[in-house]
């Protein structure tokens, strides 16, 4: 298993980089491959030492081969895709006509009223017609289209004209599909030029009338039964979504190994007990496994859930677990030469340690505790053992994704796992009978019904239990910690169970100062803050307010979310009453549609706005309800002060009368000031793209401040000199949990940390408070960060 996890490291290292990085990488492996295989060649089997010295080179050369193959098999793709004259296109931002293969299913990407929708996929172009030339191409291209290119069919050959572009790395969806060599905006819908294969189509009917069979049933079981089946997690409710996020649950409630090693082992259940010969077991098994990857559409991440659900119920086999993690490492190497892209898949890493976990330590841990309980009970071992050796290994990698330790997640997952193998097979006889008649899959589908709604409830009441998560060290370097205290812990648990058992009160006494150390006092709470904030950014939802101090009881309030009660409710918890000014940014509906709530909260003597009346309708009715409140409303340009107290603010953009036409017409005239607060300087930056980024760059060029609020709730569209040029520690974004823009995008998030910003989001931490301290700033969130 190490050369492939040194091969699969190396890759992810460089999957990213330029060609010369993986070409270095394929000829260092190679001459360390012939440097080892000469090396064996010249020892000879003999003593002991000499012996073990030749396994260690062995391994060596089985590195080096491993990192070859896969650096190799990078470049071989990356050449495939750039081959031709597409590149040169993208960078002249040609007109072009392209054929290609639809190879995601599109989706949509709403605006939430903010602008057109639009839907986003990934095409294969097999002919591309630009500036006089013709060419065959293979070259995989996103496609940001309007809304007729919805139902675009998966795996349809489609044609149509448009504009190529250079893909853009701050862009989250370009770098979410990070093998794309070119962006294509079309001008109009899609040509169908070949239909899917009969195969697929014959799917996608049974998956419709799957997600129509499922319609009458309780809303946690439409949802799960379609994502354990078909892989469909669209009628899944965004808070079951969440809870099962919380409680490490979500790989139930989508295609994963697991629903694979249910199918095989149904299979060879039935036939089993019909009297099916053994040599025809395996080949049923195949079968039945091919026409539910067909059923899910074999798309990477079930082509790589396949491989590994067979891998894991083989490694639960105690005659097979020898072979078991050989062919785990063959298949990570197999599938990172298929898909290199895979090496920086936070699914595929989730697969792989999962399958790792089980094939290692869920038999003997599954053992040692059946030993320990009486002989009917014994198969609660592997129940308890399976989780916890899945959670154990992944918790690094979910760590990563969440910033938390999913304390709950074994108790969950023990709880529901009984209910999946019920869900997901009654599920897969509601598909097929679906296909006959609708009526008929409804039927079947109210027998999975009561175990989905209970895997859903258990995920709702784990997700409520008082430090069922434990908040932990963000980004890699956590990671990197919980991976080395697992490390230990598994290196070192016989041992310290030993002396557990020897000295119980001294292990009791570590166990208590551990708890006492990590968790919340219980009833203890954060929130309020206590005196002497300075700027508190209040959870509104997917919208912007900020409440900056200007006294005990009085304050400047930016922007006021969408609806009126949140920003009511912060301040009445952070006991303002006055506020001197409320400034709005710019008049989209989630900076300004809680404005009655401020004025109904508290009283407020002035207002401040943007000089761009966009969108109208929001303009009106806010500037409305300033003038029913007898609120003095002025607009702010470029070089205005303004003064509260020990609060100054100077307006850096936009210049007055100069509207920027690029990307959204009213974010990027959003009022972007430079607060100052004491000692503390705060960057507050509105919704502003990228195009007015660049213009405040060159005013606020090398000016250093603290605080950064994050522009338009984290989006891709952010100015990269900019942010990186601040020097800020803080970086604060408002931001809705599950919204649908995909905020805050991972590129943004990268950017930040790597500009050494500490990030703090009000979907996760709920209102944040800034204190300065003797040792710099500190922070207070609501959530107990």
């Amino acid at each position: 298993m190490v050369p492939a996890l040194v091969a699969w490291s190396v890759l992810a290292w460089l999957i990213g980089e330029s060609t010369r990085h993986l070409l270095v990488a394929v000829l260092l492996a190679s001459v360390a491959l012939t440097g080892t295989v000469v090396r064996l060649a010249q020892g000879a089997a003999g003593a002991p030492t000499r012996r073990r010295a030749a396994r260690l080179v062995g391994l060596l050369a089985l590195t080096s081969l491993s990192v070859m193959v896969v650096c190799g098999a990078a470049l071989g793709q990356r050449a495939v895709d750039r081959a031709g004259p597409i590149l040169d296109l993208a960078a002249q931002r040609a007109v072009v006509q392209v054929t290609g293969t639809v190879l995601t299913q599109p989706r949509l990407l709403s605006r939430g009223g903010q602008g057109q929708d639009q839907v986003v996929l990934r095409i294969r172009v097999d002919r591309l017609e630009g500036r006089g030339q013709i060419s065959t191409p293979s070259a995989p291209v996103l496609v940001f289209a309007d809304t007729s290119w919805a139902d675009a069919p998966w795996r349809s050959q489609v044609s149509t004209g448009g504009r190529l572009a250079q893909p853009r790395d701050d862009d989250g969806e370009v770098e979410e599909n990070g093998d794309v060599v070119a962006v294509l905006t079309p001008f109009g819908a899609p040509v169908l030029e070949r239909a899917p294969p009969r195969v697929l189509r014959a799917a996608d009917v049974t998956r419709d009338r799957l997600r129509a069979a499922v319609g009458p049933l309780p809303a946690d079981a439409r949802g799960l039964i379609p994502g354990l089946v078909i892989g469909d997690t669209s009628l899944t409710p965004p808070e079951l979504t969440e809870a099962m996020l919380d409680t490490g649950m979500s790989h139930l409630s989508a295609v994963s190994g697991s629903n694979v090693a249910i199918v095989l082992g149904a299979v060879v259940v039935i036939c089993r007990a019909s009297g099916v010969p053994r040599r025809w077991r395996a080949p049923l098994a195949v079968l039945a496994l091919a026409g539910f990857v067909v059923l899910c559409r074999p798309e990477p991440s079930v082509l790589r859930a396949s491989v590994m659900g067979v891998i894991g119920l083989a490694g639960l086999s105690a005659s097979r677990r020898s072979s078991t993690v050989p062919a785990l490492a063959g298949a990570v190497l197999i599938l990172l030469c298929v898909d290199p892209n895979l090496a920086r898949s936070y699914g595929f890493a989730l697969s792989t340690l999962a399958t790792l976990g089980l094939v290692i330590f869920a038999r003997p841990w599954g053992d040692a505790i059946s030993t320990r309980l009486p002989d009917r009970a014994s198969l609660i071992g592997d129940a308890i053992a399976i989780p916890l050796a899945a959670q154990v290994v992944c918790a690094p990698v979910i760590v990563l994704l969440q910033g938390n330790i999913a304390i709950i997640a074994v108790l969950a997952n023990l709880l529901a796992a009984p209910m999946v193998a019920v869900t997901t097979i009654a599920g897969i006889a509601a598909a097929l009978g679906a296909t006959l008649w609708v009526p008929l899959g409804t039927a079947v589908a109210w027998l999975g019904a009561i175990p989905a709604v209970w895997i859903g409830l258990v995920a709702r009441w784990c997700s409520q239990v008082p430090w069922g998560q434990v908040e932990w060290v963000d980004g890699g370097s956590g990671a990197w910690l919980l991976t080395i205290i697992t490390v230990l812990l598994l290196l070192t648990g016989p041992w310290l169970w030993h002396q557990a058992g020897a000295h119980p009160l001294a292990a009791a006494s570590v166990l208590t100062l551990t708890a006492a150390t990590v968790l919340p006092l219980p009833g203890a709470s954060p929130w309020p803050p206590p005196r002497g904030w300075i700027i508190v950014a209040c959870d509104v939802g997917q919208g912007d307010a900020l409440v900056i101090a200007t006294g005990p009881t009085s304050a400047v309030v930016v922007d006021v979310g969408e609806d009126p009660e949140p920003i009511a409710d912060c301040l009445d918890d952070l006991g303002v009453t006055e506020v001197d000014a409320v400034v709005l940014s710019h008049f989209h509906r989630d900076h300004v549609g809680g404005l009655d709530g401020l004025l109904a909260q508290a009283d407020v003597s002035a207002a401040y706005v943007s000089p761009t009346q966009e969108p109208p309708v929001e303009a009106r009715r806010a500037l409305d309800l300033l003038s029913r409140a007898d609120v003095p409303t002025y607009p702010l340009g470029q070089g205005d002060r303004l003064i509260w107290g020990r609060v100054s603010a100077t307006v850096v953009f936009p210049q007055p009368h100069r509207p920027i036409y690029g990307g959204s017409v009213p974010n990027n005239a959003s009022l972007v000031l430079d607060v100052t607060s004491g000692s503390t300087r705060i960057l507050l930056t509105g919704d502003i793209e990228a195009e007015a980024a660049a213009l405040v760059r060159t005013v606020l060029r090398g000016q250093r401040f603290d605080v950064l609020k994050v522009a338009h709730h984290g989006s891709a569209n952010q100015d990269e000199e900019l942010v990186r040029g601040l020097g800020a520690s803080l970086a604060l974004i408002g931001v809705g949990a599950e919204n649908t823009f995909g905020h805050p995008t991972p590129s943004a998030l990268a950017l930040l940390r790597q500009s050494g910003m500490t990030v703090k989001r009000t979907d996760e931490d709920g209102d944040i408070a800034v204190f300065r301290s003797g040792s710099g700033l500190s922070v207070v969130t609501e959530r107990g960060g």
